[in-house]
């Protein structure tokens, strides 16, 4: 089992960041920033996370996109904004059929969401800085099991937003 925390648009939230590595730390395998950090590369609040380009990103030296393989899983980490996933995800999706990719982690749109298209699960952790459609500064903790995926979604001050849990199961790229 392998539990990967999932955070998008900070916007130089240093604070935040830090907050959230502290209280997961012992409970996560690995962190994936899906941009618009607004930070550079070497920042401390960074430490530890697999970073992407945003169109906010004017001060690190990101990559636009990386492909993190854990547990054979394939996940596509972009930001969103070179897809245009604020008015569709079809651009997105055949970034994904490219790919291969299993899994595919994306922000830019500061809107929480899940779901699997065509056998791939696409996740949105929302924003921990400037959220939109909802109150709640939200990321993810996806939990990867023998080819199950389990979604925790989190609010940065009241912790985790049970009603929001979801399960797929994703099969594995060959």
């Amino acid at each position: 089992m392998t539990k990967i925390l999932i955070v998008s648009d900070s916007h130089g939230s240093t604070e935040l960041l830090d907050t959230i590595k502290e209280r997961h730390e012992n409970e996560v395998n690995y962190f994936i920033h899906c941009g618009d950090s607004e930070l550079s590369n070497d920042n401390p609040s960074l430490s530890g996370f697999t970073t992407v380009k945003g169109n906010c990103d004017f001060y690190g030296d990101f990559p636009e996109e990386t492909m993190v393989e854990v547990d054979e899983f394939k996940i596509l980490v972009v930001h969103g904004h070179l897809y245009s996933v604020k008015s569709s995800l079809l651009t997105l999706a055949y970034r994904v059929e490219e790919t291969g990719a299993d899994i595919v982690c994306f922000g830019h749109s500061h809107l929480l969401g899940a779901e699997m298209i065509d056998g791939k699960l696409y996740i949105n952790p929302g924003s921990i800085r400037l959220p939109r459609g909802r109150r709640e500064r939200s990321y993810v903790i996806l939990e990867l099991n023998e080819g199950n995926a389990s979604l925790s979604v989190f609010d940065v001050d009241q912790g985790e937003i049970s009603s929001l849990s979801q399960e797929f199961s994703i099969s594995k790229s060959n």
